[in-house]
């Protein structure tokens, strides 16, 4: 787990991320913000915590994905009074007693605590088996620029709010949650045996998904759920799904 942490600081901070992200900055009254910034057409860009910090907020994000944020933040940032930082500061996470100044993952309570300081590492919690057991999806695995958040799980994960204003992407995510049933998405699946992350499933022949993580028989699978009706094949593995 490598992430970077971004300080986002000014007068026009918690207004400038309001109009960009997926979930409403108010929360930030009561701890970790997970959210996502999405393209115009609704896709995932990048996914992340925001943390409280005095005055300004921390953006905690894969750093793999930091210089594209970074990038998109300062496009839209224009003339608001905001300044954008990488810092040097590190994350912990565990499942454990919680050490103080640690604020609970907003994903699932199973998921433990977060704590920003000078170190890194976590408390050798299998985090894999949580977040199949959760179908909780992680950057780069599950989550790629394919990705609409819903099918993904973010309402379900308290990474989306509906009630807030407008936000890049925000029109295609509601048609999706008022309009339509979401016949594709991730899921947790029973697995026997084994295959490589990104591998085809196949239902009677036919494509009905991609394998993801996998984690003491069960797995995260993205499908289409009209053909995961039954055992389906995963390269040697077969998959079954029960809704």
């Amino acid at each position: 787990m490598t992430r970077t942490i971004v300080e986002i600081s000014g007068t026009d901070a918690e207004h400038f991320l309001q109009g960009l992200i997926t979930n409403d900055t108010a929360h930030l009254a009561d701890g970790l913000v997970y959210a996502a910034i999405l393209t115009p057409q609704g896709k995932y860009l990048a996914d992340f915590f925001l943390v409280p910090h005095g005055d300004s907020i921390l953006m905690d994000v894969d750093a793999e994905l930091a210089p594209g944020l970074l990038q998109r933040l300062t496009m839209y940032k224009l003339r608001a009074d905001v300044a954008i930082a990488q810092t040097d500061l590190q994350v912990r996470r565990g499942t454990g007693p919680a050490p103080d100044g640690a604020l609970a993952d907003p994903r699932h309570a199973d998921m433990g605590w977060r704590l920003y300081g000078p170190e890194a590492g976590d408390d050798g919690t299998d985090f894999d088996a949580i977040r199949v057991a959760h179908c909780i999806p992680q950057t780069g695995i599950e989550l790629t620029p394919d990705t609409f958040i819903l099918e993904a799980g973010f309402e379900r994960l308290n990474g989306v709010d509906f009630r807030k204003g407008c936000y890049v992407g925000q029109e295609v995510t509601a048609r999706m949650k008022h309009k339509t049933e979401l016949r594709k998405g991730l899921a947790t699946v029973e697995i026997d045996g084994s295959a490589p992350i990104g591998t085809e499933i196949t239902a009677d022949g036919k494509p009905a998904g991609t394998l993801y993580t996998q984690s003491g028989g069960r797995a995260i699978a993205y499908l289409r759920f009209d053909r995961a009706t039954g055992p389906m094949q995963a390269g040697g593995a077969t998959v079954t799904y029960t809704p």
